[in-house]
């Protein structure tokens, strides 16, 4: 019996239809949906995209900043790329949290395809205006990123080209009237070059989430509460009694090295997993 979440469509002005998009610059038509349906609902949502290239430094910033977010109670938004976008996804289910992904390709058939997307099919929710089976196409992203801005409150920009999809998320969340973010970087560092572009332009630094939290819902003024330390994630729940490698735990979890990587560092500087001598990692 095939248990995968089913593809479910959503159309405007239904009971899970997303108010947000409603303001938006060319509304879309509908939506499909696969997982958590609820995660439409009104919430506090921060959109972190970035580059598919990243630096380990870009990487674990994602993961950090998705996983503090989680935590205080805001849904993750991203398109699922790989690298930043990958590594914000699984930061945000690292603690627990919630998150979106946003396709250019059908919920049945989401690009790139593997493990990362169906645990957030389960976990979370895989979003698009394309129905089921469209393939990914280049002239898909663009629009799909107007989506990303549309049911976010902010976009979080971290390590991006000087020519980069992050750029025109970024731009739709201005003309959109949402806040736009970045994470400043290496100034000799090619994937630095758009998010110092963003911060010339206006756009708000950030070091910390706190400072984000801050600037898009008020000192002190959650959206919602923060949330208590969970212990349910797969890579946390291998982690039990137990003192692992990366690949020790690609493998008990079935998931690439690279993922299991890059929620590891963001666990790490959450202090919830700590790493030893020999790169083996144990609960913090």
């Amino acid at each position: 019996m095939d248990e995968r979440p089913r593809s479910l469509y959503v159309e405007p002005g239904g009971p899970s239809w997303p108010v947000e998009l409603e303001r938006i610059d060319v509304p879309p038509e509908g939506l499909w949906t696969r997982g958590r349906i609820e995660l439409l609902a009104p919430r506090p949502r921060v959109a972190i995209v970035g580059t598919r290239a990243p630096t380990p430094y870009g990487e674990a910033q994602a993961a950090r900043f998705a996983a503090a977010l989680a935590r205080a109670g805001v849904v993750v938004v991203s398109g699922l790329a790989r690298g930043v976008d990958c590594a914000a996804h699984g930061g945000a289910l690292g603690v627990g949290g919630d998150t979106v992904a946003v396709l250019g390709c059908g919920v049945d058939r989401p690009w790139p395809s593997g493990p990362p997307a169906e645990e957030i099919a389960r976990r979370g929710l895989l979003l698009s205006e394309l129905a089921p089976g469209t393939p990914p196409r280049p002239h898909h992203f663009p629009l799909r990123n107007r989506l990303i801005a549309g049911l976010s409150d902010a976009v979080l920009v971290i390590e991006a080209a000087a020519r980069s999809g992050s750029l025109i998320t970024a731009r739709w969340a201005l003309d959109q009237g949402r806040g736009v973010l970045a994470l400043p970087g290496r100034v000799d560092h090619p994937m630095s070059r758009g998010t110092h572009r963003l911060l010339r332009e206006g756009a708000d630094l950030v070091e910390d989430p706190e400072e984000l939290l801050d600037l898009v819902y008020g000192r002190g003024a959650r959206a919602a509460p923060e949330r208590a330390p969970l212990l349910d994630s797969p890579l946390l729940l291998a982690l039990r009694g137990e003192t692992l490698s990366a690949d020790e735990l690609a493998a008990r979890l079935e998931r690439p090295v690279s993922q299991v990587l890059v929620e590891l560092v963001g666990l790490e500087l959450d202090g919830r997993v700590a790493r030893g001598p020999g790169g083996l990692f144990r609960l913090g």
